[in-house]
């Protein structure tokens, strides 16, 4: 009798004890996988994407480095916990940075796309020499410019709130159709925002917010803090009816006032989801960088 409920208390406790394992990094805002050995690469995905983005990445990757795959919470199946309500890009940033510490990770390379891109900006800003190098993925320190290159937050706070509600209230249909109206005077900035963030899925009040983020967050004044190496990767075409014919000098001006310059590559025929568009031809791009 003994013998048997020792078994079933092992049983009944071993997903939790599997949670608490030694080792186990815990927060209630970011969860991480790491794949391979070698140099630390960090993979942070975008708004509404879980770390599946970055398969290819990191199976091209792992032979040689020691990959780090953040999921934000609340994007995916994964559980919002502390992401159900506030802020989530800076305390995202903030984790990733303890991350770092406390793996004693040494001077990781960071890769991040769209929204992780911005939070890739926030942790080198703060962390100073512990990163080695960022790379950001079609992301903008505030995406608005990439639309309007007047833009400011106040342009377009009434839009990003009505994208928070939308979100909220409407679900994702009614929200786009009734953001392109209210966008049409900064020249389709709805269309082109809810066109290419491509939702996975995920927490409904994790996405409002984020979204809400993406749409105002401005970090140009946080790029002089940033002292480690920028690369800067964007889906470009070659057809001057398409937008992205002319994003060169708009991602080239966000990134203004880096202390350094940074490297700008453009690929061609790729989207918003430049590593999923174009795999080759970004992941020729990523080893660049890590050389």
């Amino acid at each position: 009798m003994t013998r048997f409920l020792l078994s079933l208390l092992v049983l009944l406790w071993s997903p939790a004890l599997a949670l608490a394992a030694p080792g186990a990094f815990q927060s209630d805002r970011i969860v991480v996988e790491t794949r391979g050995s070698g140099p630390d690469v960090i993979l942070i995905p975008g708004l509404a994407s879980t770390s599946a983005v970055w398969t290819r990445t990191a199976s091209a990757l792992e032979g040689r480095y020691r990959v780090h795959l953040v999921t934000v919470r609340g994007f995916g199946d994964v559980p919002a916990l502390a992401n159900d309500a506030g802020l989530i890009g800076a305390p995202a940033a903030a984790e990733i940075r303890r991350y770092i510490a406390e793996r004693e990770l040494t001077r990781p390379a960071v890769i991040g796309h769209s929204m992780g891109g911005q939070i890739a900006l926030r942790v080198a800003a703060d962390a100073g020499p512990r990163v080695g190098r960022v790379m950001v993925v079609d992301a903008s320190p505030f995406f608005p410019s990439l639309i309007s290159a007047g833009a400011t937050t106040g342009d377009v706070e009434p839009l990003a709130r009505l994208a928070y509600q939308g979100l909220l209230l409407f679900g994702d249909e009614a929200l786009k159709t009734q953001a392109q109206g209210m966008g049409a005077d900064m020249g389709g900035a709805a269309d082109s925002l809810f066109g290419t963030l491509g939702w996975q899925g995920g927490d409904r009040r994790t996405l409002a917010q984020g979204l809400y983020e993406v749409m105002t967050v401005d970090l140009r004044s946080r790029l002089p803090s940033i002292t480690a190496p920028v690369t800067v990767v964007y889906g470009w075409s070659a057809d001057d009816r398409s937008p992205r014919s002319y994003i060169d000098g708009l991602f080239r001006a966000g990134y203004r006032s880096l202390p350094h310059p940074a490297a700008f590559e453009r690929i061609e025929g790729a989207e918003h989801m430049v590593m999923i568009d174009q795999p080759r031809r970004f992941q020729a791009a990523v080893e660049r960088f890590l050389r």
